[in-house]
């Protein structure tokens, strides 16, 4: 038979104990408590909450914390704009940094119209996986889209899908946060200017016989576009020809040479409109 006292003493050993630990938390709650800077909250109801990783912090949280507590800028959230930044800008109370308005770019057009398919992959539709199989992508092109649609997975804003075997990026729904060019295993994604309406749509390093061999629309890195470029926007690096936005005029005399008719305007007619 158990007595009382058998079953008082562990309850009251119990209490005892809970007693000290709730005092010792409180007491440690009060010795430890850090003040959260209000700007911290005033940020955080501003960010548009889309938590896309572009600024480079883990989410709208991390980001609004870095802003007051460890200096991040106040204009890379992308999917805000510049009317964000002002915003948060005035926050911090600071003069507001403006930055121009950027998308996502495809530096490919190696389709199936183009780029002959070697190989019928067979595993994870996603290009990160496939890209670490020796021969996981379809196209004959190994700097080329493979098309399997991760870019089109991390995107929060719904601004990528699936066209004809290659990514294809709706220009009024991308904000230029970022996150499939990261995600790209391929380097294929890259973000350029807003106004920018002139970009090489290839990403092969090959020689010009070898681009020609599995696509009919890759850079053949003849440099004719550098010679007709007269603001030295366009370098050849690797085979490859790269326009600089910044320097680039838009001009188009780069295009109209283009023996390989790589270069060309990209600029959709509604972004030509408001350029």
């Amino acid at each position: 038979m158990i007595s009382f006292a058998g079953i008082a003493y562990p309850i009251l050993v119990l209490g005892s104990l809970g007693l000290a630990f709730g005092a010792l938390l409180a007491f440690a709650s009060i010795k430890f408590f850090v003040a959260v800077d209000e700007r911290v909250s005033k940020i955080r109801e501003i960010l548009p909450g889309a938590n896309c990783g572009g600024c480079g912090y883990p989410g709208c949280d991390g980001y609004a914390d870095g802003v007051v507590n460890a200096g991040a800028k106040t204009n890379l959230c992308a999917a805000g704009g510049s009317d964000l930044a002002k915003g948060i800008a005035s926050i911090m109370g600071v003069e507001g940094e403006s930055s121009e308005p950027v998308r996502a770019f495809l530096k490919c057009k190696g389709s199936p119209d183009f780029s002959v398919r070697n190989a019928d992959y067979v595993g994870v539709r996603d290009c990160r996986s496939a890209a670490i199989v020796p021969g996981g992508s379809p196209n004959s092109c190994p700097f080329g889209c493979i098309g399997f649609g991760t870019c089109v997975k991390v995107c929060v804003f719904g601004a990528l899908s699936i066209v004809n075997g290659l990514a294809m990026i709706d220009p009024t729904k991308c904000v230029g946060c970022g996150t499939c060019v990261a995600n790209c295993p391929k380097s294929v994604l890259k973000l350029v200017p807003r106004s920018s309406d002139v970009q090489v749509t290839c990403n092969s390093n090959w020689r010009g016989p070898d681009v020609k061999r599995v696509c009919t629309a890759g850079c053949i890195g003849c440099g004719i576009c550098v010679k007709a470029c007269q603001v030295g926007a366009i370098t050849l690096n690797a085979n490859l020809a790269s326009i600089d936005a910044s320097k680039c005029t838009n001009c188009g005399a780069c295009a109209a040479k283009c023996p390989a008719k790589c270069i060309g305007s990209v600029m959709p007619e509604e972004l030509k409109a408001s350029a």
